[in-house]
């Protein structure tokens, strides 16, 4: 319990050390995606310091004429399909923000209202979703993210709606679909087991945790297919 407490004094130090630098980078998108990254670093390093949490990715064979050879770590991390991921933990958050070039993310539209840091999600082109809206936003929104894509960002979605725990599997939401199949762009799930480390709620424990690129679907993909997909390696 006492390196859990250290661990959330330590990133609440390390968030409110950091507000000052994200009001400066609201003057450039760029930069304001620089500082953010950066902040998501300085998370992956207190949770590897204080809460003992290290990580490994894994990304699927690539098969050239049936034979296989070492992968392309930057196979479709390239703005041109819609990573799906799991979301247990802000752990998963960091490492696929670091990780995956230009990348944003479609959120909670009250995430935006928080400030400073909704602010600087809002300016580096994190885009926020008005549930109730239906149809007539999932419109306006595929109209937003295909502006993003094709400046070259890739787009990074927790089907799931929320952070689960682990071991529990719930059904994804249909956003996705409308998405993919309006902008024909492939999905690359994204399975982890984050939650065993950093859960929701409850102690932080020592550990590796994983983070799987799946093979990719295509744009027509059922639900079902992406949810089997994204929990192939979750706990």
């Amino acid at each position: 319990m006492l390196k859990t407490i250290l661990f959330y004094l330590c990133l609440t130090i390390w968030f409110i050390l950091w507000t000052p630098l994200l009001i400066i980078g609201l003057i450039s998108k760029k930069l304001e995606h620089f500082l953010v990254v950066t902040d998501a670093w300085g998370v992956i390093a207190i949770a590897r310091f204080i809460g003992g949490i290290k990580y490994e990715i894994h990304y699927p064979p690539v098969e050239e004429n049936g034979i296989p050879f070492i992968h392309n770590i930057n196979t479709r991390l390239d703005g041109r399909a819609i990573i799906a991921s799991k979301h247990m933990s802000i752990m998963e958050v960091a490492i696929l923000v670091t990780h995956v070039p230009h990348a944003f993310f479609i959120i909670k539209r009250e995430l935006l209202w928080i400030p400073i840091y909704g602010w600087a999600f809002w300016r580096m082109g994190l885009l926020g979703v008005n549930r109730k809206r239906g149809a007539t936003n999932m419109k306006i929104l595929s109209n937003n993210v295909m502006k993003r894509v094709m400046d070259g960002m890739t787009l990074i979605i927790f089907p799931e709606g929320t952070r689960v725990q682990p071991n529990h599997k719930p059904p994804l939401k249909r956003g996705l679909l409308f998405i993919a199949e309006q902008l024909k762009l492939p999905i690359l799930p994204v399975g982890l087991d984050t939650g065993l480390y950093w859960p929701k709620k409850g102690k932080i424990k020592s550990g590796t945790t994983h983070i799987f690129f799946e093979r990719e679907l295509s744009s027509s993909a059922s639900l079902e297919e992406i949810h089997s997909a994204i929990n192939k390696h979750s706990c």
